[in-house]
């Protein structure tokens, strides 16, 4: 209920926002999409809260008439001038934490709403001003399908249950989590939490997690601990920064993943450098030994570590060892 309402609320200051002239109540209400589906008397009431709250938050609600030669037909809008910030001066590290956190939330179905009325405004007649778009502006480019899951469980404070894949791994684990925050951290996505099976905070990376997101309890079931600190703990469970660089082979199209952190590792040659026909030569830094172990293996025969030594000897063992056990074999990778 509190994403809707904000979600009305900014759809709202979009449409007086954007107009260069007074909007009638009846046009808002048939631009904002919350408000087409109330009743009258719902509308009446949603609407003069709606207009207080903003007022309430700083932003100068206009009352005038449409038609000044018959002053019977009041109307709204925001006036830009009066909303803006005053000029401000910011040292360069503090301009791009800004310019960072205004970028914050490019959702499609906000960006489809506000499409859809700034074209219903257009079509009354009502002159639009798109570039006062700019100062109501979060925008949040995610691909990870199970990020707005995720952020809503957050906010709702909604234990969420979901299927996740770690690096090497066969198959996914169910796992269950009361989520704290979602946060970006070295260009990828996270959910941290409580992991109820383990018991303590755990990181998981939303790119693992497969299927849909499920909730595993009511709104408000947890709280997050008083004190803590959602960056730091992400920095203390996130995986060690890359500080090594693995040569790797790897069959043509072939190891998606893998390829989305990879790097083209140079020309092949005579020899021992040669490629093999069907196979690219390519690079990847990583932190962990065992981890980047566990990512290679998870790919199968269709990637062949070439250096360093002591990756490429842990990779051979574990393989070893699955053989031992007869649980698979590497048939026709290259030597």
């Amino acid at each position: 209920m509190a994403a809707r309402k904000s979600e009305r609320l900014l759809n709202l200051l979009i449409t007086l926002l954007v107009s260069r002239s007074y909007v009638t109540k009846e046009r808002i209400r048939s631009v904002v999409e919350q408000y087409r589906d109330a009743g009258d008397e719902a509308f009446e009431k949603m609407f003069e809260r709606d207009k207080e709250e903003l007022r309430s938050l700083g932003i100068p609600v206009e009352v005038g008439y449409v038609d000044r030669a018959f002053e019977d037909e009041p109307g709204y809008r925001v006036e830009r001038a009066a909303f803006e910030l005053p000029q401000i001066d910011l040292e360069a590290d503090e301009a791009a934490v800004i310019g960072l956190a205004a970028r914050v939330w490019q959702h499609a179905g906000l960006a489809s709403a506000t499409s859809d009325a700034l074209v219903k405004l257009k079509a009354a007649g009502v002159s639009v001003d798109r570039g006062a778009l700019n100062v109501a502006q979060p925008q949040l480019a995610v691909e990870e399908p199970t990020f707005e899951a995720f952020w809503e469980a957050t906010r709702s404070r909604t234990p969420v249950a979901f299927d996740y894949r770690t690096a090497g791994a066969a198959s996914a684990t169910t796992r269950h989590l009361e989520p704290w925050g979602v946060v970006s951290y070295n260009g990828r996505w996270y959910v941290v939490g409580q992991d109820t099976d383990r018991g303590a905070p755990r990181l998981f990376r939303l790119s693992r997690v497969g299927g849909a997101v499920r909730h595993d309890g009511r709104p408000g079931a947890f709280e997050v601990p008083e004190g803590t600190d959602i960056r730091a703990l992400t920095e203390s469970l996130a995986p060690p920064a890359a500080a090594h660089t693995a040569r790797l082979l790897v069959r043509r199209d072939a190891a998606h993943g893998l390829r989305r952190h990879a790097t083209p590792a140079g020309a092949s040659g005579a020899g021992a450098d040669a490629v093999p026909e069907g196979w690219e030569r390519l690079e990847v830094a990583y932190g962990r030994t065992g981890g980047m172990a566990d990512e290679v293996l998870g790919y199968g025969a269709d990637v062949v570590v070439e250096a360093p030594e002591d990756l490429r000897a842990l990779v051979v063992d574990r393989l070893r060892a699955v053989m031992a056990t007869g649980a698979g074999a590497t048939a026709g990778a290259p030597r």
